[in-house]
């Protein structure tokens, strides 16, 4: 019955009697209708297909329970007499019937629904099969009619064209005998099965093995034979002990196994499947991928003793011959200096004793997967046996093989294998591990300030690692002196010569907002160092090399002219606010990367603002190969770590970046204790009746719109959503793009800002106002001009030479309210004039929001610092609180990923997040 199309819809159309029912095919071309008696060849024989439309899988199953029940004799007349009706049912076939429903209901179909058609189903075939077809029906089934072809197939099978079978009782009652003579047979029934190597000498000499079929009961593993004996044993006094029906069972799970793993196919050409015989290449195949794809299907594959299988793998690391090649190579990397490149290759180990020479010469020159070693036969993985032939001898960057010392792993295509160092590399990790905590270095003479303890310390951590041609980041607080530690690395590298690794040119690569305070420091701390920078139109790189001074750049001038940038012979590269090339995949990151030096080292308050990944680009760039690729950093670190199921990970991952990266906060103890105090308040605010309205209506409009969306459409809805949100939090003004509009009386954020400020001034204080908003920082400073408040603003468009100027006229007094956007005034500013900052509204991102604190509590700063910041109640922003509040009690290594995640959460969760809860007296203003 091919023409009977069964990947389109397919319904059912009860009868009465049951027996009378249709099952209609459809497709784009044609419909087919058949009864019930008719259509089950076409559900039992479609059942196996993929291709099967969701409605004919349902109807399928339908069938064969019917089927089944039948055939267990589970039936009996109607009431009326006039049809067969499904009798008592037990427990396990109404959950078959359920489990059915639920596993085919399909788009339109609910489980309740599907269940009551597989009992109109059920019906119909126990009142039909029982039955003598009537000629009508012995005839083909009517194909493509429709509706017309539907009715006249009805009209055939009516009750009053079927007769029943004088034979039929006596038929009946010898199956129903049958059916319960195996329900009390307890020999097991439904078994597994699995894979049994064998192997005499002659055999394992001609690199040949043979698989035997074994079958294990399923609730009862004890319980096995071979399956020659169960498939040529039958009845009760079986030696095997199986039920009648084990046979068909370890069939299908051979068929399974066979699609899992192709060569046991053969088995199936066989009459009785007992064993094969797997040549060279089949055995490959077996070890390759067999094994695998058979322990995933429930295979397993059993090996005898004598076959041993404990040959394992491990790399060693030892320091790698000179060459010309891998000379050049290494003053490419800058890493441990021009001679320091290391070798691995494999080692392998034979219950934990390592092969000899000899012994790893027989294991290369082996054709088949299973050799002799030391009197004993030994199963060899091919890949490990290719590793063998190759030796996997390669030459590898320093720092992985430095991450393997640290690990005592090493990833190699993927897989992970203990790591054996040599002695250089050991040595190098022992002056790692104790190069934060070791005697200070002398204070390069030139340096014309005095280190405070944890400066010195940077500046001796910073000393051995570029001394060992590593690189290395400094996270230190925003305002702990990350610059001069900097500079007095350079004093200290030219003091020592080129004979000694040192000497040579600096160059920073900053935000443009930095290149003030660069040249600042440096003339300050470093009074006689030439210093320069290469930015703007009349830029030019001439004389860099000669005085080995400082050359300072912006990000976006170095993605310029990263060529020119490399050709200069530099010693070291700075990456200021490192989180610029936190996208490795960004333009400026792989043009940074394109400028060679001896040694590279990245500054940031942020090495992680969202996710892990953050800091997998800082630290590449500072010491490449560390981390390996950014695939595999994600699998082996990120992943688990950000998923917190492995805390072992996160303790492996610190101590692996450990070395390489020094973080110290001003509340840690001896840090800064000359820093004055620092209070932080959140002021709980409430929303105006406007505000209000405004907030329950976009909540309602963006929910309906969101919960119509596709996914994609939905994710750019829910940030539009978060962000309106905030923005009518902050003013109706704000979210409305009001040009010019009435202020006071709409926002409880302005009267209190204009509370607080008033006090400020009135003490003679400094203010700094901070939003993400530059249209807010636009209201506020029409505001502050009408209230007669001196203020300047700082934005992204501003240009360096005013920045430079703003800065000066906020520290001397002329300006005592400075408002910044976030993003442009959150890093990088020196402004301790202030002992109040405010944060009109929340970023996501706590860490951000300390940033740009920092601007006023640093080290300079001699007045208590309150930070004050505005939340409204019942709204996003309190919900937003509460998120920060979390994000701060992580360890530093994992931070959730922001607003970014929220467009992930479920319509549900999304509401709650986002509905207003309303205050007794909210709206009052």
């Amino acid at each position: 019955m091919s023409f009977v199309p069964v990947t389109g819809p397919a319904s059912f159309r009860a009868g009465e009697p049951p027996r009378d029912g249709l099952v209609e095919f459809s497709d784009d071309r044609r419909t087919v209708s058949l009864p019930i008696r008719g259509a089950l060849p076409v559900l039992t024989s479609a059942h196996s297909r993929d291709d099967l439309h969701p409605s004919v899988a349902l109807l399928s199953g339908a069938a064969l329970l019917g089927m089944r029940l039948v055939a267990a004799g589970k039936f009996g007349p109607a009431p009326s007499g006039l049809a067969w009706q499904v009798g008592a049912l037990d427990r396990d076939d109404e959950e078959r019937i359920t489990r059915l429903a639920n596993a085919r209901a399909h788009a339109g179909l609910d489980a309740a629904t599907a269940e009551g058609i597989v009992r109109a189903v059920l019906d119909a075939v126990v009142d039909a099969m029982p039955r003598a077809a009537p000629i009508a029906t012995r005839r083909a089934p009517i194909a493509g009619g429709g509706a017309g072809a539907g009715a006249g197939a009805g009209a055939g099978a009516g009750s009053s064209r079927h007769t029943v079978d004088p034979d039929f009782t006596r038929r009946l009652q010898e199956r129903v005998a049958r059916a319960r003579a195996r329900s009390s047979d307890d020999r097991p029934q439904l078994v597994t099965i699995a894979l049994r190597i064998e192997a005499d000498e002659e055999e394992l000499v001609a690199g040949a093995v043979r698989v035997v079929l074994q079958v294990h009961a399923a609730e009862n593993a004890a319980h096995v034979c071979d399956a020659a004996i169960l498939w040529t044993e039958s009845g009760p006094e079986a030696s095997h002990g199986f039920g009648d029906r084990a046979r068909t069972h370890a069939g299908i799970a051979l068929r399974a196994a066979a699609d899992a793993w192709p060569v046991l196919e053969r088995f199936l050409e066989l009459r009785v499947p007992d064993e094969l015989t797997l040549d060279t290449d089949e055995l490959v195949s077996l070890l390759d991928s067999g094994v695998a794809a058979l322990t995933q299907a429930g295979v397993d594959v059993l090996w005898p003793r004598h076959l041993d299988r404990d040959l394992t793998a491990k790399v060693e690391l030892t320091e790698a011959r000179k060459g010309a090649g891998k000379r050049e190579e290494a003053l490419q990397t800058g890493l441990f200096g021009p001679d320091a490149l290391f070798g691995f290759q494999w080692q392998l180990a034979l219950h934990g004793d390592s092969l000899t020479e000899d012994e790893m010469d027989q294991l290369a020159g082996a054709v088949s997967p299973i050799i002799k070693i030391r009197d004993n036969w030994t199963v060899v993985d091919p890949a490990m046996l290719k590793r063998a032939k190759r030796r996997m001898i390669r030459t590898v960057q320093p720092a992985a093989a430095l991450a393997a010392t640290l690990t005592n792993v090493v990833q190699i295509e993927d897989v992970q294998h203990e790591a054996v160092v040599g002695a250089s590399l050991l040595k190098v990790r022992d002056r790692l591990l104790a190069a934060g905590t070791r005697p200070p270095v002398d204070v390069p003479p030139g340096l014309a300030a005095t280190l405070r303890d944890y400066q010195r310390q940077g500046l001796t951590w910073l000393t051995e690692l570029t001394d060992l041609g590593l690189g290395a980041c400094l996270a230190d607080d925003m305002g702990l002196g990350k610059t001069v530690q900097v500079i007095a690395l350079h004093l200290h590298r030219a003091s020592t010569g080129p004979d000694d690794g040192g000497g040579g040119p600096t160059l920073v690569v900053c935000p443009a907002s930095l290149l003030g305070n660069w040249e600042a420091e440096i003339r300050r701390f470093a009074p006689g160092v030439a210093v320069r920078r290469f930015h703007g139109s009349a830029r030019s790189l001439s004389a860099t090399t000669s005085d080995g001074g400082f050359v300072l750049t912006t990000y976006g001038t170095m993605r310029r002219d990263a060529a020119a940038l490399a050709e200069i012979a530099w010693d070291l590269v700075v990456a200021d606010e490192a989180q610029h090339v936190k996208n490795a995949q960004s333009s400026t990151s792989k043009a940074l990367r394109t400028i060679p030096s001896r040694a590279r080292v990245a500054l940031t308050g942020t090495p992680v603002e969202n996710n892990l990944t953050e800091l997998w680009a800082i630290l590449d760039w500072a010491i490449p190969g560390l981390l390996g690729s950014r695939n595999a950093f994600r699998k082996v670190w990120a992943a688990p770590i950000e998923a917190g199921v492995d805390s072992g990970k996160t303790r492996q991952f610190a101590e692996l970046i450990g070395p390489f990266l020094m973080r110290r906060r001003k509340s840690d103890p001896g840090i800064a204790p000359e820093l004055p105090p620092k209070t932080e308040t959140d002021h709980l605010l409430g929303l105006t009746r406007e505000q209000v309205v405004l907030y329950e209506t976009y909540v309602r409009d963006c929910m309906r719109r969101i919960e119509e969306a596709d996914e994609d459409t939905r994710r750019g809805l829910v940030l539009k959503l978060l962000t309106g949100l905030k923005q009518i939090c902050n003013h109706p003004a704000h979210f409305l793009k009001q040009t010019n509009p009435r202020l006071t009386g709409r926002s409880e954020k302005l009267d209190l800002l204009d509370e607080l400020i008033g006090t400020v001034l009135a003490e003679d204080g400094a203010v700094l106002l901070f939003t993400q908003y530059v249209a807010m920082a636009r209201l506020l400073e029409q505001h502050l001009t009408k209230a007669g408040v001196t203020h300047q603003f700082l934005h992204g468009g501003t240009r360096v030479a005013e920045r430079e100027r703003m800065v000066a006229r906020f520290q001397d007094g002329a300006a005592p309210v400075f408002l910044l956007s976030l993003k442009a005034g959150g890093t990088g500013l020196n402004l301790t004039r202030a002992d109040h900052v405010i944060h009109v509204d929340r970023w996501w991102n706590p860490a951000v929001e300390d940033q740009a604190t920092d601007r006023a509590y640093r080290i300079g700063q001699t007045k208590p610092v309150q930070v004050h910041r505005f939340i409204t109640q019942g709204t996003i922003e309190e919900k937003i609180a509460e998120l920060l509040t979390r994000k701060k009690a992580l360890a530093d290594s994992v931070l959730a990923q922001g607003e970014t995640a929220l467009t992930e959460l479920s319509n549900d969760a999304l509401r709650d997040l986002v509905t207003l809860r309303t205050r007794p007296d909210a709206g009052d203003g």
